[in-house]
């Protein structure tokens, strides 16, 4: 068996004043899984996935990137192999120009220039931005600087990238540009993690959805198995819903339809059934 992009084995972390934020997480991420982390705020979900590229460090236990501990490695080190897209961008966003903030992670990389040129074009046209490459990011609007932040970590082309909330503040269309570049990721064998609270996004983008509450994991599994309705206590206990179509389909008995054209099927394969 090949080396996990991630491991995490028996992994606790606690703030300053001993407030413990994840308490003995065992958690195995494959090379090329899509995983979304779900959870009540407080739940442990961005401490977590702060520990995958060394800005958070356990207090006990230990995290491997691609079969490497991450122990006393240096977090511009981790970046060629992690980029974590913050729940906030202006907490990452520093630079005075688009096409700048867009360049500085390739820049470090030591990226040549005409290779740096090259994925930072893919990454601006991929999160439509394209044209902006001489705006202040501080003249974009919010939704578009969170597009900005995560164009910034796509320049870098990591083998794993982490997404923290990337639909908040997103219209459709931006949820919607959101969901291809998850599936374009997925289609290039990287390795994408999210943590969500939205619930439609969820079960239409990932394949697996990993649930926390009070710094441990409940629950792991496929959106079906994680959605299903023998999960929903689970789920409560976090403050959770499922998404319409779970509940939609639990109601009319066709089992587990996490998402629209799930339950656009089991209903059109009842109605055949039914002639």
């Amino acid at each position: 068996m090949s080396e996990p992009a991630i491991l995490v084995e028996n992994v606790a972390f606690d703030y300053p004043r001993g407030v413990r934020a994840l308490d003995g997480i065992d958690l195995r991420i494959d090379g090329g899984e899509r995983v979304v982390v779900v959870g009540q705020n407080g739940s442990g979900k961005s401490t977590l996935v702060r520990q995958f590229n060394g800005l958070l460090r356990p207090t006990a236990g230990s995290v491997s990137i691609n079969g490497r501990p991450i122990g006393r490695r240096h977090v511009a080190d981790l970046a060629r192999e992690v980029g974590l897209a913050f729940q906030n961008p202006d907490r990452q966003i520093f630079a005075g120009t688009v096409r700048a903030e867009v360049a500085f992670g390739p820049r470090n990389l030591g990226l040549g220039e005409t290779e740096r040129d090259a994925a930072v074009e893919r990454a601006l046209a991929t999160v439509g931005l394209a044209g902006d490459e001489a705006t202040n990011p501080y003249d974009l609007g919010f939704s578009r600087r969170k597009l900005l932040a995560l164009g910034s970590i796509l320049a870098m082309e990591t083998p794993i990238v982490i997404l923290d909330e990337p639909t908040t503040g997103q219209d459709a269309r931006g949820i919607e540009r959101v969901q291809r570049i998850v599936a374009d990721l997925s289609a290039a064998g990287r390795t994408v993690i999210a943590v969500s609270h939205d619930m439609r996004f969820v079960a239409e983008s990932f394949e697996r959805v990993v649930v926390m509450r009070a710094g441990r994991i409940v629950l792991d599994g496929t959106p079906a198995e994680a959605f299903a309705e023998a999960a929903w206590p689970a789920l409560a206990s976090t403050y959770l819903e499922p998404p319409l179509a779970a509940r939609v389909g639990a109601r009319l008995g066709l089992g587990a339809t996490p998402t629209e054209a799930s339950l656009v099927g089991a209903l059109t394969t009842r109605a055949t059934a039914g002639r």
